[in-house]
């Protein structure tokens, strides 16, 4: 049972994640915030970690650029869910290939581990990430040989649409693929849903 919950905002949504997983006291989450290790602006991962407690999970920092082989194979097969925060989309992938985190994270997911992905947690989803560069900037993840990403789901998300200050960059987004790929543009209050090859979206 494949099973993921793909935001832009998870604080804004938290509430139909509870109605998404109605099992959350006392599991506990490993929660990768490396997207924002590169980025200045960074408020929305302590927001989501507190959104997190607040429903009753632990929270297990997994920072990929930092971590050991060790560290990452331990938590991400032994804790409960995988959190992975938003920040930059393409040093995310970087970290994810250079550490094998990709490799685990696919196999945990199609084992039934639930995967929240927030923003560039979202993106990365997806089969390839290259229609994120109008978003986020490529030259953070100078080591990125190329844009294939876990390809987890059939479509592309494109958060924050409608949502400053994202509103020109996810609809030039929308404007320049929807010809060429399968987006789900979705807002800070959306949330995409998805068992197994069945997804909805759900908004607050």
């Amino acid at each position: 049972m494949k099973r993921l919950f793909l935001v832009s905002s998870f604080k804004d949504v938290a509430n139909i994640f509870k109605g998404f997983e109605k099992n959350l006291a006392g599991k506990t989450v490993t929660f990768i915030p490396t997207a924002s290790v590169v980025e200045k602006v960074v408020f929305y991962v302590n927001a989501g970690k507190e959104a997190l407690e607040q429903l009753g999970l632990i929270v297990d920092v997994l920072e990929l650029s930092t971590a050991t082989a060790d560290e990452i194979s331990v938590k991400l097969k032994g804790n409960d869910f995988i959190y992975v925060t938003g920040g930059n989309t393409f040093f995310l992938l970087q970290e994810m290939k250079k550490t094998g985190a990709d490799k685990i994270i696919i196999e945990e997911i199609n084992a039934g581990k639930l995967y929240i992905g927030e923003s560039a947690g979202a993106m990365v989803t997806s089969a390839n990430i290259e229609y994120v560069k109008g978003m986020d900037s490529v030259k953070k993840a100078p080591d990125l040989l190329d844009f294939d990403a876990l390809g987890l789901v059939e479509f592309y998300t494109v958060p924050h649409y409608t949502n400053a200050p994202f509103k020109k960059i996810a609809q030039k987004i929308v404007d320049s693929y929807s010809s060429t790929l399968n987006l789900y543009p979705i807002s800070n209050s959306d949330a995409i849903l998805v068992e197994n090859d069945e997804f909805k979206i759900e908004r607050n």
